[in-house]
């Protein structure tokens, strides 16, 4: 690993065959290992928690889709100025939706990204809940039943923002960097 990971220097222990195994299956499956993940590895105990809070809400069963959750992650990391989260979720929008631009619109304003009303009313619920959590309403969440959500919905979307609020503050304190190999897929 010669790319800087985070700017914190931590000690990283030998990795347990299953970390091993698992950054295996990253390697498998994405051609590398996510450097969010080799910056929980010092941890084994907050690895597991953070991939399995991930793994939940990003790869488990949702009324949302892998591209709708991934939305989610651009438009609340691009409120925060997440460098880390842009870059590997915009590639992932990138991927998933098949169109190279939809990822940079999303991470600059996804206002002007060509989405339909529901995913425009689930995002300006996403920046809503990010900016101002104090000010959500019955009405912001009457607005999502609307336009087609439910309320289990409800739940995922806003569990999604709060997973990557947390994550974006954690990756702004450590200087987290993303994996060089982001910037280039799906262009």
């Amino acid at each position: 690993m010669s790319e800087r990971v985070t700017a914190l220097n931590i000690e990283q222990p030998e990795l347990s065959d299953g970390t091993k195994a698992y950054f295996a299956k990253c390697e498998e499956k994405l051609g590398l290992v996510p450097n969010v993940l080799r910056a929980y590895a010092f941890d084994e105990k907050k690895l597991r928690a953070f991939t399995d809070m991930y793994n939940d809400l990003m790869l488990g069963d949702s009324g949302l889709s892998k591209l709708e959750r991934e939305m989610i992650a651009v438009a609340v990391s691009s409120v925060n100025h997440c460098y880390y989260c842009l870059t590997a979720h915009g590639a992932a929008v990138r991927q998933l939706s098949g169109d190279p631009k939809l990822g940079e619109m999303m991470a600059m304003n996804y206002r002007a990204a060509d989405l339909s009303q529901k995913q425009k009313a689930m995002l300006d619920f996403a920046v809503k809940l990010t900016e101002s959590p104090d000010k959500i309403e019955e009405a912001d969440r009457q607005g999502l039943r609307d336009a087609g959500f439910s309320d289990r919905d409800i739940f995922d979307i806003a569990s999604t923002v709060g997973f990557y609020n947390m994550s974006n503050r954690v990756a702004a304190a450590i200087d987290m960097r993303p994996n060089d190999e982001y910037h280039a897929m799906a262009r």
